[in-house]
């Protein structure tokens, strides 16, 4: 018997409770939608966290039984505990993929794993955002064709603060001329991640087909190749050590 792939998706799900147009597009919150998706592909375990739940639903027993963490957050970065970003910064570096939607590329978390800024210029107004796939080969962007289109997007716009990906997937196009590396990959210990884009809360952007495609796909590529825990061990010698010359030489003018 398969294995599922245990996948934990986690929300603010904050903009949901307070903008009725949110609420509208998103009625049991983005991280339900996104959740919603991945449960209908075959083999794997979905749940969902939130940002109000204890320790914001990631405990060591949740981060322990997840293989991908999928990220979206916005208006509370802020709020998000330091005890609990170091817990899913050690998990990553174990091994488990994170996969960092829209707005977190200011989490506590993302700035942890990347160490820079991750800042960038933004306009929230009726751009349409055209994803161009430079990665043909990828495993992220099977499915996806040469480009596809958002109609409406808020823009996300270069210089990005962030450290030279190890694979750049997408970059975006703006109606107001803006570009955008919008799709990069990084390794953080024994983790891999991927920071994807698009997905402005007022805008229907998780019901498109092409953006489910690309998270899903992200989510099985990033899923753990091992886990290895952090520990420093002391490590005794595999063969019998040669003797300290110094102290051979010690002993020796101490019996003249």
């Amino acid at each position: 018997m398969t294995t599922p792939l245990r996948i934990t998706v986690w929300g603010e799900y904050r903009h949901e409770n307070k903008n009725p147009k949110v609420a509208a597009l998103y009625p049991q919150g983005m991280h339900e939608t996104i959740a919603g998706f991945l449960r209908a592909q075959p083999e794997v375990s979905v749940r969902t966290a939130t940002l109000d739940e204890p320790e914001h639903g990631l405990t060591e027993t949740v981060l322990a039984e997840t293989d991908v963490l999928v990220w979206w957050g916005h208006m509370a970065h802020g709020e998000v505990r330091d005890e609990v970003v170091e817990r899913a910064k050690k998990r990553v570096l174990e091994g488990m993929g994170l996969i960092m939607l829209h707005s977190g590329h200011y989490a506590k978390l993302f700035k942890a794993l990347l160490g820079t800024t991750c800042s960038l210029k933004w306009r929230e107004a009726n751009d349409k955002e055209r994803l161009w796939n430079i990665r043909p080969d990828h495993p992220i962007t099977q499915g996806i064709g040469e480009y596809f289109e958002i109609p409406s997007e808020e823009m996300y716009g270069e210089p990005f603060g962030i450290p030279t990906p190890d694979e750049l997937i997408f970059i975006s196009w703006f109606t107001g001329g803006e570009v955008f590396r919008s799709g990069c990959t990084w390794v953080r210990g024994n983790g891999r991640i991927f920071y994807f884009r698009p997905g402005h809360e007022t805008y229907p952007t998780y019901h498109q087909p092409e953006v489910q495609r690309v998270i899903t796909n992200a989510v099985r590529w990033a899923k753990p190749t091992v886990c290895i825990p952090d520990v420093c061990p002391n490590s005794p010698p595999i063969e019998a050590l040669p003797e300290d010359p110094e102290r051979q030489f010690r002993s020796t003018v101490g019996h003249k």
